[in-house]
């Protein structure tokens, strides 16, 4: 076999997903997570809670309707 028609094989493909990626999807799993968490903590605050953090109540309706997906 020659090496021009070596060079027009195939890479080989492996079984299992680069570590990398593994850890970059349970980030973001880790990450939506927490955004679901936050939105349902903030819709249940009262008006007087709201005011101490400087967010007002269409601020928090607003963000705890977003989909978990959406930054």
């Amino acid at each position: 076999m020659s090496t021009a028609s070596s060079l027009w094989c195939a890479p080989s493909i492996s079984a299992a997903p680069p570590h990398h990626l593994l850890t970059d999807l349970r980030a973001l799993l880790k990450e939506w997570r927490r955004r679901a968490r936050s939105r349902r903590e903030l819709a249940v605050l009262c008006d007087r809670c709201l005011r101490d953090i400087g967010v007002t109540r269409y601020d928090a309706y607003r963000e705890a309707h977003k989909p978990f997906w959406r930054g």
